[in-house]
């Protein structure tokens, strides 16, 4: 039934108030049930009616995409329809509801815009359409499952950042000798001794040529191997921010995975958590930056403990040649006491390991309450757990091996940053 019908009832009330008796009462229904009747037979079934979804390109998280629905009449009925086309509501579609006529052969296409609210892969919710006659008392709906989905990207806000990092390594390589010769180092050129320039870099020989001191210098090699571990267990799928712990880690893995593959390094992602969930390399990628947000564009965080063991034999397996190896995880005491530890062994043993972690914004804020005796003990617990942390992290600069702890937003810039300090010095 339809609002037509509705209205029709309604002034159907207006000869029974002008001539008030059941005749005209039962009058006036009869006629209001014979035209519903009538317009139910003339209102033409859907059967024929083809339909057809095409997603529009894959988009990052934060921009907009569309979908056309393609509708063709193949009856040959004259066709009066209001489509609905209906995704799940993390699609963020707009004006899903259209109207059109079609003659028997025609075709139309129906373009829906889509504002996607959640990384993932989104699929389409039913077509509903709902077909009527010239009188519009009755109409005839149908829901019909035409498959499509959208696959939306990690946003990769830190892209912006990329710019003035990459200038930054660049600016560093073409200083003296990376500051100190490190392992993994190439003999660049000479030049002349500045104050600061490590003692170790002096050529005596060009210098007693040149009667002044001269300096080698060196620049990092290229095609180093970076492993980026991405911990996807259950300390993942905390919220933290605007998002998950999980969305930072993608972020700085992606800032990174762009930072050194431009530097000439191959970089291999893993994601994990009981098990491996993905695996991404750059080493045959046009775009890797692109294929490693495909790649993990459908893994979220499972509500399971990391599995390390497995994690550090991965690892092992993806790179015999030394490399930098990046987790990315929790800077959970516990956790990196009973869990990570025990692996970090057969690790440095052939790698060399960063661990990184996101602060929790909300834990800042605890720390910085002082309004009453609750806030302050509030304050009390939070500081405790700062310490907690960075006591951890002393812990694992003692054992050899750097950390970085940042902000959700600062964590990408401050791992890059780590990044080039170690490549400048020799230490990649």
């Amino acid at each position: 039934m339809t609002a037509r019908l509705f209205l029709l009832t309604l002034l159907g009330a207006v000869p029974v108030m002008l001539v008030p008796g059941w005749p005209t009462a039962l009058i006036t229904a009869g006629v209001i049930s014979v035209a519903a009747v009538v317009d139910f037979f003339l209102v033409p079934r859907v059967h024929g009616l083809s339909l057809q979804r095409t997603p529009g390109p894959m988009v990052r998280l934060g921009d907009d995409t569309h979908s056309t629905l393609s509708l063709i009449n193949d009856s040959t009925h004259r066709l009066r329809l209001e489509v609905r086309d209906a995704w799940t509501p993390s699609a963020g579609a707009v004006r899903t509801r259209s109207r059109h006529v079609l003659d028997p052969g025609d075709e139309t296409q129906v373009r829906t815009e889509l504002r996607p609210r959640r990384r993932g892969a989104l699929a389409a919710d039913l077509v509903t359409v709902r077909s009527s006659s010239v009188l519009g008392l009755i109409a005839r709906q149908k829901s019909i499952e035409v498959p499509a989905a959208i696959r939306v990207l990690p946003p990769f806000a830190s892209r912006r950042e990329l710019p003035s990092k990459t200038q930054k390594l660049r600016e560093l390589e073409g200083r003296s000798a990376v500051m100190i010769r490190g392992m993994g180092t190439e003999f660049d050129s000479l030049r002349d001794y500045v104050d600061g320039d490590d003692v170790r870099s002096i050529d005596w020989r060009a210098s007693a040529r040149a009667q002044d001191l001269v300096v080698k210098t060196w620049r990092p090699e290229k095609d180093r191997r970076v492993i980026i571990v991405v911990d996807s267990s259950r300390f993942a799928a905390r919220r933290c921010g605007e998002g998950t712990v999980f969305d930072a880690a993608l972020e700085a893995s992606l800032l990174l995975t762009a930072l050194a593959t431009g530097a000439g390094d191959r970089v291999d992602v893993i994601v994990a958590d009981a098990r491996v969930r993905a695996i991404a390399s750059s080493r045959r990628a046009h775009d890797p930056v692109h294929d490693l947000s495909v790649a993990l564009t459908p893994v979220d965080p499972e509500l399971y403990d990391a599995n390390w063991e497995t994690i550090a034999a991965t690892v092992l397996q993806t790179s015999r040649q030394q490399a930098l190896v990046v987790l990315v995880t929790e800077l959970d005491e516990a956790t990196v006491a009973n869990d990570i530890l025990p692996v970090l062994p057969t690790l440095t043993s052939h790698h060399r390991v960063v661990v990184a972690g996101v602060k929790d914004p909300f834990l800042h804020e605890l720390a910085g309450s002082r309004g009453d005796a609750a806030e302050i003990f509030t304050a009390a617990a939070a500081e405790e757990e700062q310490l907690r942390q960075e006591s951890l992290r002393t812990r694992l600069r003692g054992l050899g091996i750097a950390s970085v702890q940042a902000l959700p937003e600062q964590l990408p810039g401050a791992l890059a940053d780590l990044y080039i300090r170690l490549k400048v010095t020799g230490g990649l």
